[in-house]
């Protein structure tokens, strides 16, 4: 059911300029919940709320949209458990992969000795030190030394080392993406994730507006129109 309200609610969503989106002020899944919770509570008062000037189609957009809502958030929290895992993945990586760039900075420097103009090109690689840095040297490092193999069998240097390279560089490039958060697969969920919040947040409002109204001096049912979290927390 959250997939199919999360697809038709989608179009609506997107359409949605940035300067109306909102972004939760409250953990989403107390959110959630309390979106929930107002539904069952207002579905019992829905003749009132209707006649006190509720569009009657409200309360199934409270539902519809707290379902797509939370399908987007789970969405969300799959990309920020594979940020977390690449994180860690990371950290048990890049020392490998800090090692064989350097190990690659001293074989270069010692096989080309001889030929100042490769040797030019490992000391410019040898520049920086950062993760972006070891990324882009362990490729360059693998293009110089497919250019220049002959110097490097002339030691005996084993060659495989040189294709482990380039796949690591990659590899890797794949895992920082991930781990800072730049993918762009990543940037899109998170969008999408507050352009349904902000489509229930409305719904939110506005059926507890009406409540507020309709209930001003029902204490029982007008409790059920304000937020348990921003109660506790004033």
């Amino acid at each position: 059911m959250s997939k199919e309200a999360y697809d038709a609610i989608l179009p609506e969503a997107a359409a949605m300029s940035a300067d109306q989106l909102k972004t939760p002020y409250m953990p989403m899944g107390i959110f959630l919940q309390e979106a929930e919770d107002l539904y069952v509570w207002a579905i019992k008062d829905k003749d009132k709320l209707v006649a006190s000037g509720l569009s009657e189609t409200m309360l199934d957009r409270l539902k519809s949209a707290t379902d797509a809502t939370r399908y987007a958030q789970s969405l969300w929290s799959s990309e920020m458990q594979a940020k977390q895992d690449a994180q860690a993945q990371w950290q048990e990586q890049a020392p490998e992969a800090f090692d064989l760039r350097n190990q690659l900075l001293h074989t270069f420097r010692y096989a080309y000795r001889n030929n100042q103009e490769v040797l030019s090109v490992v000391d410019h690689i040898a520049e920086g030190g950062g993760n972006a840095d070891m990324i882009q040297d362990l490729s360059d490092q693998a293009v110089l030394g497919r250019k220049h193999p002959e110097e490097l069998t002339a030691i005996n240097f084993d060659l495989t080392l040189i294709e482990t390279a380039d796949t690591l560089s990659g590899e890797m490039a794949d895992l920082l993406a991930v781990a800072n958060g730049e993918k762009q697969e990543a940037n899109e969920t998170l969008a999408i994730r507050n352009q349904l919040y902000t489509l229930l947040k409305d719904a939110v409002d506005e059926i507890r507006d009406c409540g507020k109204y309709a209930f001003w001096r029902d204490e029982k049912r007008l409790k059920g129109y304000s937020s348990r979290y921003n109660r506790l927390k004033s």
